[in-house]
């Protein structure tokens, strides 16, 4: 009897969009069977720290945690240069600057808390919330800063925050590599195989949404934090690139570089190399 793959991916645009075509059967199971979730970015890090997904989206944070019992699969990452996290102020001018001050981030694993911590050590207090509760916490002044994912990247100006740095262009100015946000992993414990035929899945799910973009809106509308279609296709066209359907040595790099980092700031204790799951 096949196996269910517990699989699962997170609500923004990008991810609903590369899966719009496996999560409804647009393509050939072949034989496989899925059992879909979509979660927000945090609550899948923790699922899978906890060993209770086979097959998800994660922060490459957390990937870097899960190397030894995860592979990345080479489809299906959010990956480049201009994608980064937006670290907002609810006031214009400010700066994170001492323990007083309060900064709202999206998940402890998550690549946009690693960002900050690497750019804004010891600085302010963190506090871990959902991202889709991060700039309506700002525009009620219950927090000083926030590090924004998603959608929000483009509508924080009509929220009447500001921006105190765009993490994303700091990294590139400082590694000279493309960000990895994160990826599809799949659990060792599935078997090579099989591994290698959701791979497949993934990049022909993903190679069906590009050839008809616009069959993916209304499950991106069903998931999004922001219904407006130009935003979930500015976001789709910022996210999704070459490095989407093929992480490719450019990817292997930059993943790398992050490993790096993450040791730099006391978030590894040594450099660990992900394994990338190819058809």
């Amino acid at each position: 009897m096949q196996r269910t793959i517990r699989l699962a991916i997170s609500t923004c645009p990008n991810d609903t969009f590369a899966f719009h075509a496996l999560i409804n059967r647009l393509i050939d199971w072949r034989g496989l069977d899925f059992q879909v979730e979509l979660l927000d970015i945090q609550t899948l890090n923790e699922r899978l720290l906890e060993g209770s997904l086979d097959v998800a989206k994660t922060s490459f944070h957390a990937a870097l945690l899960l190397a030894k019992e995860y592979g990345v699969f080479a489809s299906g990452s959010a990956l480049g240069f201009g994608v980064g996290p937006l670290l907002l102020s609810s006031q214009q001018n400010s700066r994170p600057i001492h323990e007083e001050q309060i900064t709202l981030c999206p998940g402890k694993h998550t690549t946009a808390t690693l960002l900050f911590q690497l750019f804004h050590p010891h600085t302010t207090r963190m506090k871990q919330v959902v991202f889709s509760e991060i700039m309506p916490a700002l525009q009620r002044k219950e927090a000083d800063f926030g590090v924004c994912i998603h959608e929000g990247r483009f509508t924080w100006q009509d929220a009447g925050l500001y921006l105190v740095e765009d993490l994303g262009s700091r990294w590139e100015e400082t590694t000279q590599t493309p960000l990895p946000l994160g990826g599809i992993i799949g659990a060792f414990a599935l078997g090579m195989e099989t591994l290698q035929q959701v791979q497949e899945l993934i990049r022909e799910s993903l190679l069906y949404a590009l050839k008809y973009p616009d069959s993916a809106l209304p499950t991106m509308r069903h998931y999004a934090q922001e219904f407006n279609d130009e935003v979930l296709k500015r976001h789709v066209d910022l996210y999704v690139n070459q490095w989407t359907v093929d992480l490719g040595q450019v990817g292997k790099n930059a993943l790398a570089e992050l490993s790096r980092r993450a040791v730099d700031v006391g978030l590894l204790t040594q450099e660990t190399e992900l394994r990338m799951i190819e058809s």
